[in-house]
């Protein structure tokens, strides 16, 4: 179904969720609360420079559905991380959370800010005003943010403490710590290896050998560097990465430990030595078995959908591919493992980090992982499962039992 004009995100992401709530014949009442947010927040956030001057950027924390527990979700400092975004994550971590099975709600968080433009004291102080104007949505049993786009352990080190100041010590506030702080071991990777999971799973239920399989991955911050790294080391052979300013590509395999030690130093993988340098744009075209979005929304689009050449997608990144995408994606016979699926594994081991934090109690980083592969394993099952008796797409079976268990989950509340 093509989109006759843009919508926004959270439009979009509303698409697939209208549609779940028709095939599941959800009342209209709530049907319409479940699309809707039930609180946002946008605060001003003035933050003094290192110059002494004082810019006013804009925050957002979005609490879209809490039916299942407390909100759960990122928080993002990009420039593009205006209302319509904001609203369309979280209501991503509402059917997320819910798919996995969690009890957790769906939040998002985020600052409409570069943060490569400022530096860490001034990050520091950003954060620090950031959480000061939200703490009072704030707590362990009410909303629980984690790293995002833009964001990471430093970050959550930042926001716990300037809650704890208010609150006394807290650490289960915040999810994504570093592991001196309360953070979970395993957490930094969990997201990569949630995707090198199902990425094994696929590629046993495909018949495709790791060795001879070609695998491209869009994106190499944390969580398209880990999946890299963990595919690799799963034997399946990485043939192209990209960062923002583009990428490398080699037909022969990229080298992904060195790609790493690279991107440390250079703080980009363009102009490594080890392969030949290609455009975001043409690494989503080649050929290949499994296309990997890690980066950012949209970048599948009508426009090159058509063009995509992989045997299967695994959307690692939030809303990597639009509706008008999809569909073409369907009709072309190339199936799509959903974002609220592959890209589970953060907030898998965030739930993980909580439960410690609540227990004051850390668990061994085998145990992690061995719970992770239970848990995202189980989702994945139920997903293929409905997919296939009801001749559907993922995405349509994930989002059909994530707005089940939510909708279940009001209705034994009584909220109407």
């Amino acid at each position: 179904m093509a989109t006759a004009t843009k919508l926004s995100p959270f439009d979009e992401v509303n698409l697939v969720y209208d549609r779940a709530a028709e095939r599941l014949g959800l009342p209209d009442g709530v049907r319409e609360m479940l699309r809707r947010s039930w609180r946002e927040l946008q605060v001003q956030v003035p933050v003094r420079m290192d110059d002494g001057r004082i810019e006013v950027y804009t925050g957002y924390r979005i609490q879209h559905n809490g039916a299942r527990g407390p909100y759960k979700g990122g928080v993002r400092y990009h420039l593009q991380a205006d209302l319509e975004e904001i609203r369309a994550l979280a209501s991503l971590m509402t059917w997320k959370t819910a798919l996995m099975d969690l009890p957790y709600g769906g939040a998002k968080g985020g600052v409409q800010v570069d943060p490569n433009q400022l530096s860490m004291a001034e990050l520091n102080r950003l954060t620090r005003r950031y959480t000061l104007n939200i703490e009072h949505l704030l707590a362990p049993n009410r909303d629980i943010p984690a790293p995002d786009m833009g964001t990471n352990a430093q970050t959550m080190a930042w926001m716990m403490d300037a809650y704890g100041q208010l609150h006394g010590h807290s650490p289960a506030i915040v999810t994504g710590k570093p592991v001196e702080l309360g953070g979970s071991l395993g957490r930094e990777a969990a997201t990569g290896r949630g995707v090198a999971y199902l990425l094994s799973a696929t590629a046993k239920d495909l018949n495709l050998d790791p060795k001879d399989s070609r695998i491209v991955v869009q994106g190499f911050g944390n969580v398209g560097s880990w999946t890299c790294r963990l595919v690799s080391d799963q034997g399946f052979k990485v043939i192209a990465a990209s960062g923002v300013r583009g990428g490398v590509y080699n037909a022969n395999g990229l080298d992904v430990q060195a790609l790493r030690d690279y991107q440390t130093i250079s703080r980009t993988v363009v102009g490594f030595p080890g392969g030949e340098a290609i455009t975001n744009a043409e690494l989503l075209e080649l050929e290949c078995d499994v296309l990997i979005p890690a980066a950012i929304d949209n970048v599948i689009t009508g426009a090159n959908a058509p063009k995509v050449k992989a045997k299967i997608i695994l959307e690692a990144a939030n809303h990597p591919i639009t509706p008008e995408a999809d569909d073409i994606l369907e009709d072309r016979g190339i199936p799509v493992l959903p974002d609220i699926l592959v890209n589970a594994g953060g907030v898998i081991v965030s739930y993980f980090e909580w439960t410690q934090n609540l227990q004051e109690f850390r668990w061994e980083e085998e145990r992690v992982n061995q719970e992770l592969h239970k848990i995202i394993m189980r989702a994945y099952d139920e997903v293929r499962e409905r997919a296939s008796s009801q001749r559907i797409t993922y995405r349509e079976a994930a989002f059909e039992i994530g707005v089940q268990r939510v909708a279940h989950a009001v209705e034994l509340r009584g909220f109407v």
